[in-house]
């Protein structure tokens, strides 16, 4: 379990194929770090599975790379990173799982005196979860939905979102990794699965 506050960004060190996996290598600045522990690189929930002289290594199945953009990353690439948290943390986000429900392309980034705005195109089956003033994790970012159109929604990025993140720097196009609200999820495909007994009831 995650928060979506990214604790910083790192670049990518080595990105090599295994047999059905591919090995992504960052640099372990933390530490302490131990074998199995698990660390969110772009808001996917990874396993350590190799310490390697300060750096730390992990293998992504090919699901993973198909529906999450670290298929796409090379070396020297920067990525964000959140360690898993700890009994008695402070939640500064929301609840993130690390499980991305899909990508959605980066279509417009609006840059101003008043604000930095990036409009990001979901896919239909997560269009449901998004509701404004609601919760979206981006590329392992806790944000708030500033506005919904459709499948489209828009985030309003902070100047420390902006220094410790990646989010502003990414291009027109860029396949974010998209984990809608665990609450919203919840509640959403209840009312889908209940939604004839509740008439009934109601009736």
């Amino acid at each position: 379990m995650f928060t979506g506050i990214v604790e910083k960004t790192v670049r990518v060190l080595a990105v090599a194929s295994g047999p059905k996996f591919r090995r992504l290598t960052i640099n372990d600045d933390w530490g302490d770090v131990r074998e199995g522990e698990s660390i969110a690189i772009n808001g996917v929930c990874l396993t350590v599975a190799e310490l390697m002289h300060g750096r730390l290594g992990f293998d992504v199945i090919k699901e993973t790379l198909e529906r999450t953009n670290l298929g796409l990353l090379n070396e020297g690439d920067e990525v964000n990173v959140e360690r898993s948290m700890r009994a008695g943390d402070r939640i500064n986000g929301h609840f993130v799982q690390g499980h991305v429900d899909g990508t959605g392309n980066l279509i417009k980034r609006v840059t101003s005196a008043e604000e930095w705005r990036l409009t990001i195109e979901a896919p239909h089956t997560l269009a449901k979860y998004l509701s404004p003033k609601g919760s979206i994790c981006i590329d392992g970012v806790s944000l708030t939905i500033a506005s919904v159109e459709a499948a489209r929604f828009d985030v309003a990025l902070i100047p420390t979102t902006l220094n410790l993140t990646t989010l502003g720097r990414r291009d027109e196009g860029w396949p974010f990794n998209l984990e809608a609200d665990i609450l919203a999820k919840t509640v959403v495909q209840y009312l889908e699965q209940h939604s004839g007994s509740l008439i009934v009831d109601a009736g």
